[in-house]
């Protein structure tokens, strides 16, 4: 685990170790099979050619033939293949790029949202504000490949699922991947998995499932157990704007604006057996939107977290502990859209979460795009930031004042300042929401840890982490007292206060009707005083 430029080693033992991760040490993670380390580092061995996961079970040569690279596209320009058993290109993404707030960790972020195939090079250094060849020589320095390689490698595995979950022509799957020609294509897809598109698509088709409809990708998303999926799902719906988003069942559906045109994307608890996952459809008018689609996904849910990491931080805290240790599993909500997830902030100031619902409702019956194709109740996309910044203030079913602040921010964001997109400078963005009319210190800070996926965002003054702290016997009632001690409490939190802010809000939550998978339920309701 990397914080900002150091990194932590967690024993196979669950202990954190701080030290920077040497080689040995990847030895003996690989050696315990120890599945929180995929997606951190890969493990590539000479004498066959192939590279793996940590815990991949067919891993039994001896230590002179292990190569360790920081990421599947350094492992693949050193010449090996995707292990076909553990496919470790589609292990879950290291927690290490969400955590890091420094221009690696920034690039990381935007190359994982496709920026790369969207805008060059070119592209990803203008939003990081470095010169191009500055930021191919730090990404290069630190995960053995550079941007061009990590972005061929994440296209490759895009190739890959919709090569084995569509039954489109692969000529159609070459360039929605962002394949130049059909004979990169072809053989990139040699090289990585040491099969041809045709070889994949055939072994697929013997599992795959019939009943899929056309247009739809079906696709597992990994991550590491456990995870409180009950909770989370129970968070969203509760916040669910009808017309865009809902929850069937065990199932959230939500419409989605991405680079290249809209979607609608289902997500919902894996079935039990094998490996951890949440199940994806997702049905988009642009297929070079697959690779976006799939990462706002795992933000919205935070996939990539690394759970041991976070509990183990709050073991010993006379607060934390006890909540982290009922619920080992507490993620993060985060959105699938920077902007909405800002606008929606200032609908929610001063309102109950029910009332900044039927704001949520009525703004996107005013300005809201319909789906040209409605599926069942989604019918809508959220406004735009363009769009809610040409309305009128005082036509807006809200407070003027909030209306004011409303359109204001819509208008920065539509102008590019402040940029919320995945590779944000953090500190940056937040003061630019502060030096905007109507954004206070919780909202900047509610749409750093929310929309910008900041594991270390604090809501200052929070009615709902002071209730907790107050009913926990962790702060006094008074509001000016409580909101005193809970910011002193709260450096101690450092760097997990967005996961501390979870905890707290889940002890004044009402059990959630969504049945977790993968983790078990019977401590992971509300913990109450």
């Amino acid at each position: 685990m990397v914080m900002s430029d150091s990194r932590q080693y967690r024993c196979p033992a669950g202990g954190i170790v701080e030290d920077v991760m040497d080689d040995e040490h990847r030895y003996q993670a690989a050696v315990s099979k120890d599945a929180r380390f995929d997606g951190v580092f890969f493990i590539a061995v000479t004498s066959t050619g192939i590279y793996c996961r940590p815990s991949c079970p067919a891993i039994r040569p001896k230590r002179e033939y292990m190569r360790f690279y920081r990421s599947a596209a350094a492992a693949q320009d050193a010449g090996f293949r995707a292990c076909k058993r553990c496919r470790p290109d589609a292990a879950p993404g290291s927690p290490e790029w969400n955590i890091r707030a420094d221009v690696v960790g920034r690039a990381m972020r935007l190359i994982a949202d496709g920026i790369v195939d969207r805008e060059g090079i070119g592209g990803l250094a203008h939003r990081l504000g470095y010169e191009q060849r500055q930021v191919r020589r730090l990404v290069t320095a630190e995960l053995g490949a550079g941007p061009l390689a990590l972005a061929r490698a994440q296209r490759a595995q895009t190739a890959r699922v919709l090569t084995e979950t569509t039954t489109l022509p692969l000529s159609e799957v070459a360039f929605a991947a962002g394949f130049s020609s059909i004979r990169q294509f072809n053989a990139t897809m040699l090289e990585v998995f040491d099969s041809t598109p045709t070889g994949l698509r055939d072994r697929a088709a013997r599992s795959r499932n019939p009943a899929t409809p056309p247009g739809v990708i079906r696709l597992r998303l990994p991550y590491r157990p456990p995870a409180d999926l009950e909770r989370m799902f129970g968070f969203l719906g509760e916040r669910a704007i009808p017309g865009v988003e809902e929850i069937a069942g065990d199932t959230y559906r939500r419409t989605i604006i991405l680079p290249n045109g809209p979607g609608i994307l289902s997500l919902r608890p894996g079935s039990l057996g094998g490996p951890p996952h949440v199940e994806c459809e997702l049905h988009l008018d642009d297929l070079r939107d697959l690779t976006a689609a799939v990462q706002r996904c795992r933000r919205l849910l935070d996939l990539d977290a690394d759970p041991a990491a976070v509990t183990g931080f709050f073991a010993g805290d006379p607060v934390l502990g006890r909540l982290a240790a009922a619920c080992p599993g507490r993620r993060v909500p985060g959105h699938v859209d920077g902007e909405e997830l800002a606008l929606r902030a200032v609908l929610g100031q001063q309102v109950s979460v029910a009332a900044a619902r039927r704001l949520g409702a009525r703004l996107v019956t005013e300005y809201g795009k319909p789906l040209s194709r409605p599926d069942g109740s989604l019918t809508h996309c959220f406004p735009d930031a363009a769009t809610i910044a040409e309305a009128d203030p005082a036509a807006l079913p809200m407070p003027r004042a909030r209306a004011v602040a409303l359109t204001g921010l819509a208008r920065a964001l539509a102008s590019g300042e402040p940029s919320l997109d995945p590779g944000a400078e953090r500190d940056r963005v937040t003061a630019q929401l502060l030096a905007l009319p109507g954004i206070g210190p919780w909202t900047a800070s509610y749409i750093r840890m929310r929309a910008l996926s900041d594991p270390d965002a604090f809501l200052p003054g929070d009615s709902g982490v002071l209730a907790a702290l107050t009913r926990l016997g962790a702060a006094p009632a008074a509001r000016a007292a409580a909101a005193k001690a809970a910011a002193a409490m709260a450096e101690a939190w450092r760097p997990w206060r967005s996961y501390a802010v979870q905890h707290l809000w889940a002890t004044l939550e009402a059990p959630h009707p969504v049945q977790a998978r993968h983790t078990p339920t019977k401590k992971q309701g509300a913990v109450k005083s």
